[in-house]
């Protein structure tokens, strides 16, 4: 597969290689000599064919630019790739080339040969999803007791706990690993059914040749095949789009915390990292970056995969090879951003007196809640929640702390006054004090993760 540098710059290069053109054409040719051998084991073709076909499937003997052309016109790579490997076979031994590819039709070696990339693509995932897991949850260990601003609708809500925040960010992504496994073992599996999925030319052996192939590739043995039943297949893909989707939300809540107005978040820099062609002073959050482009094309992604699902009859036109198209593209982006969040967050610079200065920026008014609730419980929760409109706008036009307005009223409203505990009231307004709901669910939440993990 040929990746476009708009692509490239936004993964890796281990993931471009699993989809490289070279890695499609070997993976072909790994299906090519199990199913040679499979056919001997169950004597439907000679020994000596087998042998004769398995030595020819090394993918360095073959032009693969010339193939990818070849498939243009044949509308189809594994039919220019069949012709040179019965070719190749035919100068050692005319009569083994007559067995190449027996049986089989050209979907059962692609897509074969897309299952056994994105077992190794979903490895890489894997791995690195697993990294950037256990970093969260290390952070969110670390910060139960952090407080910071939470934000409902882009505005400052309540304070929260920074590990309550990482904890959030995890969750998702263990269950996506989760899913990911299950989904995977289902979506493995072989693909042999010869021209139409009956394998009819095998006769009464041919699921005995699936049973071996399948063995030999290490991929699980179908039930049938799945030529134009592509369920468990898109299943799959529309798991990698969702864990996009997460890893997006992470990026999207770094970026904005991460801006230089709030400061409170900041991807590593250096080495080039993040840097402006025009400003010196940029410290562009890049792996944000990367993350958001993946969640912004994803959709469009899984969207073709569902799109394409009804095929024809027992082989598509047009909306498998769609299928095919659009498939690596989605585990090139997701890895790409699963990467970059796992640089960022292997980096990521942390500022809790940045947090704690803007919590007290704002006067206290995001305690506002606690302390209506509080007095609610001497003079009802309308009546509360009325007064503390009041306190709020004259704490707002006066520039006064929240708490001092709150206190002072208290001490004169006769309704409050020595009805209400002023020192429980004034820690309302300490932020510290403030995280100790959300500690304690990231706390419980964080066990339960890492057990899932384990």
């Amino acid at each position: 597969m040929s990746v476009l540098i708009f692509d490239s710059f936004l993964t890796t290069t281990e993931i471009i290689d699993v989809f490289d053109d070279a890695a499609v054409i070997e993976a072909m040719l790994q299906f090519e000599q199990a199913l040679a051998q499979a056919q001997a084991a169950e004597g439907i073709i000679p020994q000596a064919a087998a042998d004769q076909i398995s030595a020819h499937c090394n993918v360095r003997n073959y032009d693969i630019a010339a193939i990818v052309v070849a498939s243009r016109r044949a509308g189809s790579m594994a039919i220019p790739l069949v012709k040179e490997l019965t070719k190749a076979v035919a100068q050692a031994d005319k009569d083994a080339a007559t067995h190449v590819h027996w049986g089989s039709t050209s979907q059962d070696v692609i897509d074969t040969a897309a299952v056994l990339l994105t077992r190794r693509a979903l490895e890489l995932i894997d791995s690195t999803l697993l990294g950037l897991i256990r970093r969260l949850l290390d952070l969110a260990g670390q910060h139960l007791n952090t407080p910071v601003l939470a934000r409902t609708l882009m505005q400052p809500a309540q304070v929260t706990s920074l590990g309550f925040k990482f904890t959030g960010w995890a969750a998702p992504l263990v269950r996506a690993r989760t899913q990911l496994r299950t989904v995977a073992h289902r979506a493995l599996q072989l693909q042999l059914g010869g021209a139409v999925g009956t394998l009819a030319v095998m006769g009464n052996k041919g699921p005995a040749v699936v049973k071996r192939v399948a063995a030999e590739l290490g991929l699980a043995e179908p039930q049938s095949n799945w030529h134009t039943q592509r369920d468990e297949w898109v299943r799959l893909g529309l798991e990698v789009a969702v864990l996009a989707g997460s890893l997006g939300k992470i990026a999207k809540d770094l970026s904005l915390m991460a801006q230089g107005e709030i400061a409170e978040l900041a991807e590593p820099s250096g080495q080039g990292r993040g840097g402006s062609s025009a400003m010196p002073h940029k410290r562009n959050p890049v792996s944000c970056m990367i993350a958001l482009a993946a969640a912004g094309r994803t959709p469009q992604r899984a969207a073709a995969l569902l799109a394409n699902m009804p095929q024809e009859h027992e082989r598509g036109l047009g909306n498998w090879q769609a299928e095919l198209a659009e498939w690596p593209g989605l585990f090139i982006s997701a890895y790409g951003a699963l990467h970059a969040l796992r640089e960022a967050m292997d980096g990521l610079q942390i500022d809790s007196a940045r947090m704690l200065v803007n919590i007290e920026a704002l006067q206290g008014l995001v305690f506002a809640e606690a302390a209506s609730i509080h007095l609610a419980g001497v003079i009802g929760r309308p009546e509360a929640h009325r007064l503390m409109e009041e306190l709020t706008s004259q704490a707002v036009s006066s520039r006064q702390q929240l708490s001092a307005v709150v206190v002072a009223a208290v001490k004169t409203d006769a309704r409050l006054s020595g009805k209400i505990d002023l020192p429980t009231l004034e820690a309302l307004f300490d932020p510290v004090v403030a995280t100790a709901c959300a500690a304690n669910l990231a706390g419980a939440q964080l066990s339960s993760l890492q057990a899932s993990l384990a």
